[in-house]
């Protein structure tokens, strides 16, 4: 009888360290608690990356990353390689997922309100990040946060009046548009066309999509090109574009920056070395970095807090002779 007892009270401590040790065990990165969040308290956000087209978005990238390590918030990431199909995939994985917050960027306006809706029944916040949505029932998302788009356009458009204020004309634009039916590309081109369109010199003579990316800037510029040969202005709704049109131009024997003034949106280290060179006039910024911002509304939507519906970023304007100075700080 007493070996029977020892023997039961040996199995009953082995069992309690058992437990003690399953009960001590770190959770898996990212594993949802039953209230849809970590086990450990953590807060979990889903993103959804437009994907990595430029130079721009790499940072972008970078900075929600090291924002959420920074916070303690668990991040999971997808990239939809500039396919709406992928980000609501995404969107419906994370959802699944039962994370805490969905954040994305829309590769395009429209198109948004199932996955959204989904997510809103589902219990789960919404914030947009960098392009907003086109709906009708703005309840399917908490807030945006990011540029004025049309602003970005508008100052592109009135440094351009000044800079030809005394000039009669004609002044022949082409346009690089973003990529087709998202926030950026619509709405940089309808603030640059509202400054510009009670001046009648000035004239938008080719317009094409060249989709943010170095690459198709180039072959887009290569055509007007040849179609066109009294351009005086190249308008790029991005940098990458711009940067790829300059190799076009260079390699059709003119000069950027004088021979076809250049303007650009988005502020990239890449553009103010071109603008050193003399190769762009101005860049309109759109900054990237809204990590820290984002993370902050993570936290307050995530808890239940009221947040504001638009969340803006400072930003400027950059003409040449501030670039050299401006240079040495540009963290992207």
């Amino acid at each position: 009888m007493a070996r029977r007892a020892a023997l039961a009270v040996s199995i009953a401590l082995l069992a309690s360290t058992a437990l003690t040790a399953c009960s001590t065990q770190a959770p898996e990165s990212g594993s949802a608690g039953a209230s849809g969040g970590r086990s450990d308290g953590r807060i979990t956000l889903g993103f959804a990356q437009v994907g990595a087209e430029s130079g721009w978005r790499t940072a972008n990238t970078k900075s929600v990353q090291e924002s959420a390590k920074k916070a303690g918030i668990t991040l999971k990431f997808s990239d939809a390689q500039q396919k709406q199909e992928n980000q609501i995939k995404a969107i419906r994985t994370f959802i699944q997922q039962k994370v805490d917050v969905i954040a994305f960027s829309p590769v395009v306006e429209s198109g948004w309100d199932t996955v959204l809706r989904e997510a809103k029944d589902a219990g789960i916040p919404v914030i947009l990040t960098d392009r907003a949505v086109d709906t009708k029932d703005t309840s399917l998302y908490k807030t945006f946060l990011g540029s004025d788009f049309v602003k970005e356009g508008r100052s592109a458009g009135e440094w351009l009046t000044t800079a030809y204020a005394k000039e009669n004309g004609p002044v022949n634009i082409v346009e690089l548009q973003g990529t087709t039916g998202s926030a950026p590309a619509n709405d940089r081109k309808a603030g640059f066309a509202d400054v510009i369109k009670d001046d009648g010199k000035f004239k938008i003579i080719a317009s094409q999509s060249g989709d943010f990316t170095r690459a198709k800037g180039k072959e887009v510029m290569q055509a007007f090109l040849k179609s066109h040969q009294d351009i005086d202005v190249l308008y790029a709704h991005n940098d990458d574009m711009a940067l790829g049109a300059i190799q076009a131009i260079e390699a059709a024997g003119k000069k950027p920056g004088k021979d076809i003034k250049v303007i650009s949106v988005d502020g990239i280290k890449d553009a103010f070395v071109a603008m050193t060179e003399g190769k762009i006039n101005v860049v309109v910024e759109c900054n990237p970095l809204l990590g820290d911002q984002l993370m902050e509304l993570v936290k307050k939507v995530a808890a239940g807090e009221e947040v504001p519906p638009r969340v803006e970023v400072e930003e400027g304007v950059f003409t040449q002779d501030k670039a050299a100075e401006a240079l040495p700080s540009r963290r992207y």
